[in-house]
C-alpha cells in the first residue's frame, strides 16, 4: 500500500491490535499515543490515512481532525472511538472525518475500510492483472505467489475463505485461485458466494484440490468454477490454465458495492440492553454497528453518514418506529436503504401494519439471532441486485440518449446544410436582382442628371431663376437617388459576403478613416481622440464599413459645433468591454433609440443633416454578423455615443500607451 497509516490512540492494546492487523494485511503503519507525536508524523508528509481516537492525553482528537483538514486535506481520517453517541459521530463527520467506527470494533471492518479509502485516494495503477490466492497452506501460497509474480501478475494472499471474500470485495481481482478444502468456508462455497455477488460474479475462478476423485471436478464446476486444477500439477500447467481462463472471461464488471465489503448497520432502539446485545452479535459477523436510542437520533445520523441496512424498533417513545420508517422511506437520499422492523409484538396485524409503513422486512425480537443474520444478508443481496438492475437500466438509457443525440445532431447538420444551400441560392438570386434593379434605376437617373445639366448649360440663360432652381433640384434628387442605390447595394452585400475573421487593429482603421475625412473636408477642425492598439477578431473589410459610417455620422452631426470632438475607445472590461464612437454633436432623443438602426430611420431634417438613412442599418448588420450587438446613448444637443461588441471579449486588448489626440485641420 502507498503511504503510511498513522494510528493515534493512547491505549497500547488498541494500538498494537490495529497495527498488527494492518501490517498483516500489507499496510505500512506508524503507531503513536499523543497529539504531539501525531503532529510530528503528519509534518513529515508520508501519511495517507489516520486512524484517530477522540480522547487523547494531550489534546482532543476532534481538534487534530480540524488541523488535518486545513493543513493536509488529502489525508483520509477514520475516527476510532469509544465515544459512540450519535452526537459525537455527527460532530466528527461534519468536521470532515471520512468514517467513524465505534469501540468495540471489528478488525476485519477496519482493515476493509482502510483499504477502500486508500484505493479511492490512490492514482489509477498501471494496468496489471491481479490474482487472489486463497489457501491455508503457507508453503503452497508462497510457491504459487513466486510463480505468478514471475509471470507478471499482481498477487493477493488469503488464508481462509472469509478473509478471501473480504479481500476480493475490496481489491476486485481478475481471478481467484482457491483451495477446495479450507477452514470455515470451503472452496466451492467461496466460489458460489462470488457467483451470487453482482460486483464479483465476473471474476474468473479456479478451484484447487488434492483429491483424485473424479467427482471433485464435477462439484467444482457445479459450484461455478471456470476451471479445476489438481495441486499436484506442474506450476506451468497452472499458469497456462489461468491464462486460458482470463482470456475467455469477457463479462462486464458492475460498478457496485460487493456483499463481502465492509458494511455498516444502524440499529435504532430505546433499549440500551438490546442495542448492546445485538451490536455485539453483529460485530461478530464483521459489521460495523451504529447505535441510536431514538428515531430522532437515527434520522440525524443518516443525514451525515451512509449505512447499508437499518434495524428499527417498532415501539419507541417520541418518534415511533412506524413514523421513523415513513420519514426514511420518504427521503430520496436514504429511501433505498433496506429497513427491517424489530418488535416484541409477534402477531399478524402488527406485521402487516409494519410492512405497510414501508419496511422491507419484519422480525420479532424473539427470533433466533441466526434468523436476523440471514435476513440482513438477504436484504443486502436484494439491494445489490436492485443496484445492478439500475446500473443496467442507466446504461441502456445512456445508450439511447447517445443514439438520440447522434440522430438529432445528424438531422440538425442535414437541415443546416440544406438551409445554407438555400441561403446561398437566395443570396445569389438577390445579388442578381440587386444588380438588375440597380442597372434599371441608374439608366433613367443618368438621363435625368445629364439632360438637366445640359439644360442648365445650353438654355440656362433663357430660363428665369425659378426654372433654373427647378433644374438644380432635379439634379440634386438624381444624385441623392444614386447615393441611395449605392447604399442599398452595400447593405445587401453585407449578408452575402463571406466573413473572414482575423486579428485586426481597430485603432489603425479609425486613423485611416479619419485621415480620409480630413482630406475630404480640409477646412474642418475636428479633434479626434483615438485609443491606440485596440484589437479584435473580425472581417477587416466589413469593419472598415462600420467605421466609415460611424465616423461620417460623427463628423456630420458635429458640423455645427464650434469645438468638434470625436472619440474612439473601449469601455472597461468590468462594464463589458464594448467599443464606442462618441461625438459632441447634435445628439438625439432617446425615445427613438430602439428604432435607430432600422433602414431609412432619420432623426433630423434632410436639409439640416442630409443622408441616406442606411448607414446605421449597415452598421447593425455587420456587427450582428460578427456575433456582437450595437446600441446608442445620446441627449439632444449634447452628442451621441454608439457602442458595439465584437465577441469573444478576450480578443480585445488595451495598450498601456496614453490616448492619442489628433486635431484635424488643413493639411500641412
Amino acid at each position: 500500500m502507498n503511504g503510511i497509516v498513522l494510528i493515534v490512540d493512547d491505549s497500547i492494546t488498541v494500538r498494537m491490535d490495529v497495527t498488527e492487523a494492518l501490517e498483516a494485511a500489507g499496510f505500512r503503519t506508524l503507531p503513536c499515543a499523543t497529539v504531539a507525536e501525531a503532529r510530528a508524523a503528519l509534518a513529515r508528509g508520508q501519511v495517507s490515512l489516520v486512524i484517530l481516537d477522540v480522547v487523547l492525553p494531550d489534546g482532543d482528537g476532534i481538534d487534530l481532525l480540524r488541523e488535518i483538514r486545513i493543513w493536509a486535506p488529502g489525508v483520509r481520517v477514520v475516527m476510532l472511538s469509544s465515544e459512540a453517541e450519535v452526537k459525537d459521530r455527527v460532530r466528527a463527520l461534519q468536521i470532515g472525518a471520512d468514517d467513524y467506527v465505534g469501540k468495540p470494533y471489528d478488525l476485519g471492518y477496519v482493515i476493509a475500510r482502510a483499504r477502500e479509502l486508500l484505493t479511492e485516494a490512490a492514482p489509477p495503477p498501471i494496468a496489471r492483472a491481479s490474482v487472489l490466492v486463497i489457501d491455508d497452506s503457507p508453503t503452497f501460497r508462497e510457491e504459487l505467489r513466486h510463480a505468478l509474480e514471475g509471470a507478471g501478475y499482481k498477487v493477493l494472499l488469503a488464508a481462509s475463505g472469509e478473509e478471501g471474500l473480504r479481500l476480493a470485495a475490496s481489491s476486485r481481482p481478475a481471478a481467484v485461485l482457491v483451495d477446495g478444502v479450507l477452514p470455515g468456508f470451503d472452496g466451492a462455497t467461496v466460489i458460489r458466494k462470488i457467483r451470487l455477488d453482482a460486483a464479483l460474479r465476473g471474476t474468473a475462478c479456479i478451484l484447487f484440490t488434492g483429491s483424485e476423485d473424479r467427482k471433485s471436478e464435477l462439484r467444482a464446476l457445479d459450484a461455478g468454477a471456470d476451471a479445476f486444477v489438481r495441486k499436484e500439477e506442474d506450476l506451468e500447467v497452472i499458469l497456462a490454465r489461468l491464462t486460458a481462463v482470463l482470456r475467455a472471461v469477457t463479462a462486464e464488471r458492475i460498478d457496485t458495492a460487493s456483499l463481502f465489503g465492509p458494511k455498516r448497520i444502524l440499529a435504532i432502539d430505546d433499549s440500551s440492553t438490546y442495542l448492546n446485545e445485538i451490536g455485539a452479535l453483529l460485530r461478530g459477523q464483521g459489521y460495523d454497528v451504529v447505535m441510536a436510542r431514538s428515531g430522532e437520533e437515527g434520522l440525524e445520523l443518516l443525514s451525515v453518514q451512509a449505512v447499508d441496512c437499518i434495524l428499527l424498533d417498532l415501539i419507541m417513545p417520541g418518534l415511533g418506529g412506524k413514523e421513523t420508517c415513513r420519514l426514511i422511506k420518504a427521503s430520496p437520499g436514504v429511501r433505498d436503504i433496506p429497513l427491517i422492523l424489530l418488535t416484541s409484538l409477534d402477531d399478524r396485524a402488527s406485521m402487516l401494519d409494519g410492512l405497510g409503513s414501508g419496511a422491507d422486512d419484519y422480525i420479532p425480537k424473539s427470533s433466533e439471532f441466526e434468523v436476523l443474520n440471514v435476513r440482513v444478508r438477504a436484504q443486502l443481496r436484494r439491494k445489490q441486485f436492485e443496484d445492478e438492475h439500475r446500473h443496467i437500466r442507466d446504461d441502456l438509457l445512456r445508450s439511447e440518449l447517445v443514439a438520440m443525440e447522434e440522430r438529432a445532431a445528424r438531422q440538425v447538420a442535414e437541415s443546416r446544410a440544406a438551409l445554407v444551400s438555400e441561403l446561398e441560392r437566395k443570396n445569389k438570386e438577390l445579388e442578381v436582382f440587386s444588380y438588375s434593379v440597380s442597372h434599371d434605376l441608374r439608366a433613367p437617373l443618368r438621363a435625368m442628371d445629364g439632360f438637366s445639366r445640359l439644360l442648365l448649360e445650353d438654355y440656362g440663360t433663357q430660363l428665369d431663376e425659378r426654372g433654373q432652381d427647378y433644374l438644380r433640384r432635379i439634379r440634386t434628387g438624381a444624385t441623392r437617388m444614386g447615393e441611395l442605390i449605392d447604399a442599398l447595394l452595400d447593405l445587401s452585400r453585407i449578408n452575402s459576403a463571406e466573413l473572414r475573421r482575423e486579428a485586426i487593429d481597430l485603432s489603425e482603421i479609425v486613423f485611416a478613416v479619419s485621415d480620409s475625412l480630413r482630406r475630404n473636408e480640409p477646412g474642418r477642425q475636428v479633434t479626434m481622440v483615438i485609443e491606440p492598439r485596440l484589437t479584435a477578431q473580425g472581417d477587416r473589410r466589413l469593419l472598415r464599413i462600420v467605421f466609415e459610417n460611424l465616423l461620417q455620422n460623427a463628423w456630420k452631426f458635429t458640423s455645427k459645433v464650434e469645438a468638434a470632438r470625436v472619440e474612439f475607445g473601449v469601455e472597461s472590461v468590468e462594464r463589458g468591454g464594448a467599443f464606442f464612437v462618441r461625438d459632441n454633436g447634435a445628439g438625439f432623443d432617446m425615445a427613438y433609440a430602439s428604432t435607430l438602426f432600422a433602414p431609412f430611420r432619420r432623426l433630423h431634417r434632410e436639409d439640416e443633416f442630409p443622408g441616406t438613412g442606411i448607414g446605421l442599418a449597415t452598421v447593425h448588420r455587420v456587427i450582428d454578423r460578427h456575433g456582437g450587438r450595437v446600441w446608442a446613448e445620446a441627449a439632444e444637443g449634447k452628442g451621441a455615443t454608439v457602442f458595439f461588441t465584437l465577441p469573444p471579449a478576450r480578443a480585445v486588448s488595451r495598450s498601456s500607451e496614453g490616448r492619442r489626440v489628433r486635431a484635424s485641420g488643413p493639411a500641412s
